[in-house]
């Protein structure tokens, strides 16, 4: 089974690359994504989602 995601945000710094022992890349970044309403306060809170992504 594949589990398919597509986020949309702004990256909040530099993606990070490395590899494993094994050869396999593994990628660390974090997008910040702004909700599509507003808090009590009328502002629009952003959420900071930590994504991994691993290639062989």
């Amino acid at each position: 089974m594949l589990n398919r995601v597509v986020l949309i945000g702004r990256l909040t710094k530099d993606p990070e690359l490395r590899y494993t022992p094994n050869g396999v890349a593994v990628c660390n970044f974090t997008l910040a994504s702004d909700r599509n309403f507003k808090n009590s306060q009328g502002e629009r809170d952003t959420d900071f989602i930590n994504c991994v992504v691993y290639r062989s």
